[in-house]
Order: C-alpha cells, then sequence, then structure tokens
C-alpha cells in the first residue's frame, strides 16, 4: 500500500520539444578546397533532444574535404543525405548534383539554410529538406513515394552518433 502512495505522489513533468530547441544560430563561413559555404548554425554542441542537428560536426567536415577533392564523381547524381544537421554536407553537393535531398529532425534549420543558398550558382539542382526521425515509418515511406527513383548515392556523414544516441533512448 505505501508503494502505491508513493506512485501517486510522484509528479510527472512533461516538457515542449521547444525547451530543447536553439534558436542561437550564427552564420558561419566554411571553406572546402576552393568551395566557400556560409551557413547558419549553432556553435557550441549538445547531444539534447534537437540540437544535435543544428551544429557541425567533425564527420561532416572530413566528408565535406573529402567530397571536394572529387566534385567530379557527384556531377549529375540525385543524393539523399541522413542526418543532414545543418545541410553543410548537401548544399555543398548541391554545387555538382542534379538532384540533393536534405533529411533531419529539424527542417527549419535546413529550410533556412537552403534559402541562403538558393541562388543562380545552384540552379541547376533541386535542393530539398525532408522530415525524417529516426524509427518514423510514415516519414520514410513519405520520401519513398516523392522519390520513387531512388538516388544514385545515400550520404550519412556522423550519423553513427545519431543511431547510439536513437539506440541509448529507445532501450
Amino acid at each position: 500500500m505505501k508503494i502505491e502512495e508513493e506512485e501517486e505522489e510522484e509528479e510527472i513533468v512533461c516538457l515542449d520539444e521547444s525547451f530543447f530547441i536553439n534558436y542561437d544560430y550564427q552564420l558561419t563561413t566554411f571553406t572546402f578546397g576552393s568551395h566557400v559555404l556560409q551557413l547558419f548554425c549553432l556553435q557550441s554542441a549538445s547531444t539534447d533532444f534537437d540540437l544535435t542537428g543544428q551544429l557541425v560536426w567533425p564527420g561532416a567536415m572530413l566528408l565535406n574535404d573529402y567530397l571536394s577533392k572529387n566534385a567530379d564523381m557527384l556531377r549529375g547524381c540525385s543524393i539523399i543525405e541522413l542526418g543532414s544537421g545543418v545541410g553543410i554536407t548537401g548544399i555543398l553537393c548541391s554545387r555538382f548534383c542534379r538532384q540533393v535531398v536534405l533529411t533531419d529532425h529539424n527542417e527549419e534549420i535546413l529550410d533556412k539554410n537552403i534559402e541562403l543558398h538558393s541562388s543562380s550558382e545552384n540552379s541547376n539542382c533541386e535542393l530539398v529538406a525532408e522530415k525524417l526521425e529516426w524509427g518514423n515509418v510514415d516519414q520514410i515511406n513519405q520520401i519513398s513515394q516523392n522519390y520513387s527513383g531512388g538516388f544514385d548515392l545515400v550520404l550519412g556523414a556522423d550519423i553513427y552518433i545519431l543511431l547510439i544516441f536513437y539506440c541509448l533512448h529507445n532501450i
């Protein structure tokens, strides 16, 4: 009987997702070979609910360095990037590809950076953002339907971190 009383007294606290979102984006310049990108992003790391996708992680820097040196392999390709974060890799790829689909939980920062880069230099590339949360079958099916022709290349610079984070929170 005592255990039941303690459980009834336990207060449940629900936090709105906005508690975990930091909108303190700063315009930051990144250089990969001869390619200069400016993107809005956070300046500090966090593994909170949605902050993982609001900054540039080291794997994206390494992948972009590689892609900038091997841009010919991207020419004319269609690409989907999983866990795009702020979109640094996909936006670099948009300079060479015909289609780039950026995916992440927070499509707001992706849309903001796509808008920043919607210029004539990317006019030959369809650059879009799609919401994709890990394990969300409905979103996966929607993307599969919208892009039924598939993709030439699937990119994911730092998704191993996201997969670990997802697994730890769903055990």
